[in-house]
């Protein structure tokens, strides 16, 4: 079975004993969360945070050409990996 949940503005689509890293939320490692599934409806996706973290460093560049611009700067996003424990169609 699967379900497609929202957070942080995403959609994403989820199986039980998955681990997925989501935009970062305001929970303690080992929390329970619940989200409301998408599809199907009246769906509860249970699932535990697993860890905060950063992810990978992307490079953003920007130049402008024939104006001697140039501008270099890294960016890390804050994510937090949950691990989907249960699907309940309720």
């Amino acid at each position: 079975m699967y379900a497609i949940i929202e957070t942080g503005g995403k959609q994403l689509w989820v199986i039980p004993g998955e681990t997925v890293k989501v935009e970062k939320l305001e929970n303690k490692e080992g929390d329970k969360l619940t989200f409301n599934a998408l599809w199907p409806q009246k769906a509860k996706v249970e699932a535990t945070v697993v860890k905060q973290g950063r992810g990978e460093k992307i490079i953003v560049f920007k130049k402008r050409t024939k104006k001697a611009y140039k501008k270099t700067q890294g960016h890390r996003q804050w994510l937090t990996s949950i691990k989907i424990e249960s699907i309940s169609n309720n």
